[in-house]
């Protein structure tokens, strides 16, 4: 059989999960015990490859090499093998807790983690009140040290709330497509299909004819485009995994983790992906990438 790309490997993954999910009763248990016992036995499986690897100077090179592949990138992370990325890790910590702040009018958002320590925000309630501090103590604080990479947690001001001035109340001449080419932009791809919580890669041509990678990326109704390289060691991150609910996505090769929506990068405070300028026009998706 011919060799299938990540992303159809990954497509067939979703839509065998999805027919097991409408599934009910004895056959839904029947298929989440099988995939409970293949997945147990995978893990058993690539712990003992790993830990043979790991125990000669020459496998211990060659599964650094693995780790860079996407597919085994990600198996080794389904399994618990490579753990997740610090900003990650502690958001997931941050949603368990999340709903008893929400309870108390409060909230709480990751700014970023430097050198071992998280910086977070507090909203709400929770902001500036005199139970500021027990709040951190009870509940934050405790979420985020239970992350290994995690040793201390401080709470920075909230950065006050800008005045937006929505699109549609700001009235201009529509440009023609002729004009908007001549300003560098291009028409991308039906905006239909950009797939929710997935990451469209994309090859387009700058105006001089050079090509232009890039990446388009719908978070809901959000839509941001970024080239399509990692900020670390440039290379393509078309097949980064996309955390919806988190507003992430994490580059396959070292597990570099990024705003989804600024490109800023999680992982590497400082760094961040090259956003492209990017229009919806007529249902299509437009890009500027050149000048």
């Amino acid at each position: 059989m011919p060799e299938r790309t990540f992303e159809e490997l990954a497509k067939a993954v979703d839509d065998a999960a999805a027919a097991v999910a409408r599934l009910h009763g004895t056959p839904r248990q029947a298929a989440d015990d099988l995939r409970t016992a293949i997945e147990a036995a995978h893990r058993a499986a690539l712990v003992t490859i790993v830990r043979r690897l790991r125990a000669d100077d020459a496998g211990r090179a060659l599964l650094f090499e693995l780790v860079d592949d996407p597919m085994v990138h990600l198996l080794f992370s389904l399994h618990g093998i490579i753990r997740p990325d610090p900003a990650t890790a502690a958001r997931a910590a941050l949603e368990e807790i999340r709903p008893g702040l929400r309870g108390h009018g409060g909230d709480v958002e990751l700014v970023r983690i430097e050198d071992g320590t998280a910086y977070v925000t507090l909203s709400g309630a929770c902001n500036g009140c005199s139970m500021a501090s027990v709040t951190m103590r009870t509940g934050v604080e405790q979420a985020l040290r239970a992350v290994p990479s995690i040793h201390a947690v401080e709470v920075v001001p909230s950065p006050p709330a800008p005045a937006v001035i929505p699109l549609s109340a700001v009235r201009r001449r529509e440009e023609t497509p002729d004009e908007l080419a001549g300003h560098g932009w291009v028409r991308a791809l039906p905006a239909a299909q950009v797939r929710d919580g997935r990451v469209s890669a994309l090859s387009l041509t700058r105006p001089d004819g050079r090509p232009a990678p890039v990446i388009v990326v719908r978070l809901g109704d959000a839509l941001s485009a970024f080239d399509d390289e990692c900020a670390h060691q440039s290379r393509p991150i078309g097949a980064a995994l996309v955390d919806a609910e988190a507003g992430t996505l994490t580059c396959p090769w070292h597990g570099y983790c990024y705003d989804a929506r600024t490109g800023e990068c999680l992982s590497a405070p400082g760094t961040t992906l090259a956003q492209r300028p990017l229009r919806l026009i007529g249902g299509d998706v437009w890009v500027r990438v050149g000048t």
